[in-house]
Parts: C-alpha cells; structure tokens; sequence
C-alpha cells in the first residue's frame, strides 16, 4: 500500500530499487487522489492482468528456486568467515601466506593462482611449473582483502576474472587489519601497536609485501592494481623507493585516493579541518570503531545496511543506487575492517592542508606563527618521481577524487580514465562493474604487464570508448601526453648495449625506433600487441650510403694527390665533396641523415651496395 499512496504510475526509486520503506510520504491534501489512484489500480484490467502474472511467477517452482538460490547465495557470502571460505564458494583454491615487515609486524598476503582444476599444478615454483604474471591487489581504508571477493556473481569479482584470464593474483592486507593483527614488538592491546600511518604503510607494507612475493614466485616484477586507499599506499611507496618503480611493471589506480577536497557535511568538515587531533579524543590512540563489529552482530542486517548508507551520504553525499540491495547486504558485513586512529588523522592532515604529504607529528594551530611554512614544512610524498606507468580509472560522481588537483601532482605519462556515473564503492560491487571498468584494466594489463620498462609502449590519451572520457593535466595538450616516454627494442638488447654501440658508432641513432600501442577498445577483442620490427632494410641502405660517401671521398683524395704529382687537377667534384663534408661532417635529425647539407635520400638513390663492394675490392 505504501507504493500506491503516491500519485502517479510508478514509485518512488528509494522503494523501486533498494526494497526498503520509504522516506517521504505525501501530504495530507494530496489523500484524495491517492485513495483514486488505489481505486484506479484495485478495478484495472491491466492491474488485474499484471497481479495474476507476477502471483503465477511467484507460485511457480522457478520463481521459488530464483528466491531461494539468490537468498541462498547472499546469505553464504554474508556468512562467510574468511577469505578462503569466500573463495571456495565460487570453487577457487586460495593460499593463506605471512610475511614480516622491517619493523616486526606480521600482514596476512592471500593467493589466487589456479583456475579450477588446475590446483594440482606448481604455478611461477621453478622451471618445471607453469609461469604466469602477477598481479598485486590492494584494499582500502577500513578494509581487508575480503572487499575483492565478497560478491554474489562471480562474472562481476576481478580476482577470479584476472585468474582466468592466466594471471597469478596476489591480495595483501595492511597491518592491524583482520589479518594482520599481530607484531613481533608489540601487542594489539598497547597503544605501540596501534602507533602507525600511511606512512608505515609506504616504508614497510607495501614494499615488504611485493618483495615477499617476487621471492615466492621467483619473477622479476608484477602489476600493481589498487582501490581507494590502497591508491594512495602505491603513490607514496613508488615515489620513495626508486627502485621498486623497476618491480611494478603497471599501476592501475581504481577510485585513486590523493588529496580529498573534504567532507560533505560542512559542520564536520570544518571541525575536521581545525584540528585533525580532535579524532584521537572521540575514539582514543588505538583501533577507530572497533564498536563497528558489535552493531554488526545485533542489529537486523537491512537495517545495518541502511545504517551504513546513510552514514556514507552524510559523509561523502554518496547514493549507492549503481550496487544492488542483495550485493549490500552480502557484501556490508566484509566492509569494515581495524585500523588506527592515527591513519585515519593521517587523511584529515592530509585534506587539511590540501597536501599529499606525510604524517605532521608536531600540528600547529591555523593561525599561529610557527604554522606559517617559512618556519616549518612537512616531508610531501614526492609523486612526480614516479617512473612505473600508472593507469587511473576514477568515478564521475565520486566527492572523494578531484582528478585535476591529482594530474598535477603525478608524473606526465599518467592516463585518466572517467566512468561518468560511478561512486567510490561502485569499483567494487556496482551492477556493470565488469562491462565498465574491467576492461579498462585488461587492456593495461595487456599493454604493460611482465614488460621490462625499456621495452614498453606507452598508451595514448585518444582512446575510442563512448562510455570513458580522457582527462589531460593542466598546461598539458593530448600531444603531449600521447609521446612516447621511451624505446621499443628488441628483447634480446639489454641497456649498455645501446649505450655502447650509440657511442661507437654515430648512426645507431638513426635505429633509435619507437612504437605506440592503441589501448584498444572495449567493444573489441582484446588480442596481445607485439612490438613493431625494425626496419633493418632501411637501415642497412642508410649505412651503406653513408659508407659510401665516405669511400667516394678517400678516393677523391688519392685522386688529387696522384693528379698533383703528375702536374693535374683533380676532379672539382671530388674536392668539392671533401670540403662540403669537412664542413658540415654528417648531420643526424629526426628519423634522416643528411651528408654534406645533401638528404640521405639522394644519396641513397645514386648509391648501389655493389658498385660500392667493387670499389672497395680495388
């Protein structure tokens, strides 16, 4: 009765599409006409003829077994204990393994290597298994690596895509999380453990976690995909570590995470913004809502799930309408996850000062003297050091992600990726999360993945897609940024090769070729680029008329000296190439050679390869 005391046809999308009581009802004058609209719908012949349908789908076993497997399905992932059981639901074989970072905490990393029926086989363990590329996922704030796999259709989860696509999926947890709450130093009741940031997830977390798997899999480097806060982690680790960037061969950031413009609700975001700090009063020096897990426990899981969404639109003003209600409520109970205060302060630093820098231990007060940054500055995450390629695919409707304030602070060859309606959360569980955004990761994946950096080609910016839509950073033009960054050689020339022979011999700059790959279309089959061959040909014909020039002038010199003892002159042709080639000497430019002011086309069409070994055997 609730959805007929509205006028009009349909109702409202609150009720339509989350299943949940409406908010709003009508007033008091507009009775009248919703008990006709009542009366209207009771004696239609169309109602009548659409009651009967749905009543006769209802009554039918397949409507039955359509419920019951969808309620089915929603209750064991909600019921889920762990990730491995998470997992198995779907029929994949994940590994439990532990690393222990530089300062002695212990961070839970799970493995997704094996398709189905491939669990007896030895994947990237030496020369007798089988060798595929890894990839690296990494959660969010609050999160653990639960938020991968917790959905109800195994099409819409990118870990168990990325495993049949052939690739070795590695998942990592930050510490003090589900997983990793545990310390060789310090215990989880004592506020030392919880004593952390983002900053020890950069210098500890993320590089401890990838160099373990290197070691494990025996590979020389691995993509990196991230969300949300896991973006962020990447971000800074890369920038402070040179060499990691030659460790991660692509960094695809989805709903990337630098410098939040704030909160939506302004009493908050001004209280925030004053003084950061004032979190460790509300919710003291270790985990943040650890009460989080109790409300979880006793209240009704559709009134959990309301809760959670009206406290995501009241802080961020997000809607959720892009995730179904079923997905909310399987997938709700693996949200939250323990992390420190601290962290979160970390952010709020962070959007304070509009900055993407590290943990500020000695705040200052806005408006006193020593906040002024003559006096004091706090250590940025240098980001435009980033060397790996990094990919990003962000939401149009996400409060959290001002895409123009984060080009500015990354490398040039950043791409930027908009799906124009996605919210934060969308990127994990929303309806066509596979149709709009995993294609995007496959084809960087494609285009970077288990590539040596000297040997990529880099993506452009003008890519056909009409659901995506390209952003440039400020000052940049599309050009600009579709330039390729670097050489596509061939595997078997390593980087002191080239150096060695650019320097011995002036001409291999004419072999200094570079490709572009098209990232392709989702629309299209996706099918592996090779690299694009030399032209040895070409190159060959270059050399040899250069030689021959260069012959053709020696020659002229016996000739004038030979001339000169016998009284003559030499041919003016034969000086007059000598002196042009002293002068100008040979001039390499972009893709030609001139000799003597003169294209190396010319020379090239008077010059025979045979005519020249003749003369070169007299």
């Amino acid at each position: 009765m609730a959805l007929l005391l509205y006028s009009g046809d349909s109702a409202p999308p609150l009720v339509r599409q989350e299943g949940f009581p409406p908010t709003r009802w009508p007033a008091t004058s507009d009775l009248t006409a919703s008990f006709f609209n009542v009366a209207k719908f009771l004696f239609s012949p169309r109602s009548w003829q659409g009651r009967r349908s749905l009543g006769a789908y209802i009554g039918t076993g397949q409507g039955r077994q359509a419920r019951s497997r969808q309620s089915s399905i929603v209750s064991a992932v909600a019921n889920a204990p762990d990730f491995v059981d998470l997992c198995s639901l779907f029929g994949y074989y994940a590994e439990e393994h532990v690393v222990q970072t530089g300062d002695g905490y212990l961070l839970g990393l799970h493995r997704l290597g094996w398709r189905k029926g491939e669990e007896g086989l030895r994947v990237n363990a030496g020369d007798a298994g089988i060798r595929k590329p890894v990839i690296y996922m990494h959660h969010g704030l609050l999160m653990n690596s639960e938020v991968w796999v917790c959905l109800t259709e195994k099409k819409r989860c990118l870990p168990f895509t990325l495993v049949e696509k052939g690739y070795d999926v590695w998942l990592g947890n930050n510490r003090g999380n589900k997983y990793s709450k545990k310390s060789t130093r310090a215990s989880p009741t004592s506020n030392a453990f919880w004593d952390f940031s983002m900053d020890q997830f950069a210098f500890h977390d993320i590089p401890d976690s990838i160099d373990y798997i290197l070691r494990t899999t025996s590979q020389p480097s691995l993509s990196y995909i991230g969300f949300s806060q896991g973006t962020a982690q990447a971000f800074a680790t890369l920038s402070i570590h040179p060499t990691l960037n030659d460790k991660v061969d692509v960094f695809v950031a989805l709903a990337p995470a630098m410098s939040p413009a704030g909160l939506h609700n302004g009493i908050v975001d001004a209280l925030i913004k004053a003084s950061p700090d004032v979190l460790f009063l509300a919710f003291g020096r270790r985990s943040i809502l650890s009460s989080a897990t109790m409300w979880q426990a006793i209240l009704y899981p559709p009134i959990f799930v309301r809760l959670i969404d009206m406290s995501l639109s009241f802080l961020f003003n997000w809607t959720s309408k892009n995730i179904s209600a079923h997905q909310k409520l399987a997938a709700y109970p693996h949200l939250y996850s323990f992390t420190s205060t601290k962290s979160v302060v970390h952010w709020f630093q962070i959007i304070r000062n509009r900055c993407f820098q590290m943990y500020d231990d000695d705040v200052q007060a806005p408006l006193s003297l020593g906040a002024s940054e003559r006096y004091y500055k706090v250590a940025k995450f240098p980001t435009r050091n980033i060397k790996t390629p990094i990919f990003l695919v962000y939401g149009g409707s996400d409060g959290l992600v001002d895409i123009n304030v984060m080009l500015r602070e990354l490398p040039k060859h950043t791409i930027a990726k908009e799906i124009p309606h996605f919210e934060h959360l969308d990127f994990l569980w929303a309806e066509h999360v596979e149709t709009l955004v995993f294609p995007q990761v496959f084809n960087a994946l494609e285009a970077y993945a288990a590539r040596d950096h000297s040997k990529q080609r880099y993506l452009t910016h003008g890519i056909p897609d009409h659901s995506i839509r390209s952003k440039h950073p400020a000052g940049s033009s599309a050009d600009d940024l579709s330039s390729p960054l670097t050489a596509d050689v061939s595997d078997g020339e390593s980087r002191a090769n080239r150096t060695a022979s650019r320097s011995l011999n002036p001409c291999a700059e004419l072999v200094h070729h570079t490709s572009l790959a098209r990232l392709p279309d989702p629309q299209e089959p996706m099918t592996p680029t090779s690299p694009s061959p030399v032209p040895n040909t070409l190159i060959q014909k270059q050399v040899n008329g250069l030689r021959e020039n260069a012959r053709a002038s020696s020659l002229g010199r016996i000739g004038k000296r030979r001339h000169e003892r016998s009284g003559s002159t030499s041919s003016s042709r034969s000086t007059d190439s000598i002196a042009t080639f002293g002068a100008d000497g040979i001039r390499i430019g972009t893709g030609k050679a001139t000799l003597g002011g003169i294209s190396n086309n010319a020379s090239l069409s008077s010059t025979d390869p045979s005519r020249s070994h003749s003369k070169h055997e007299q």
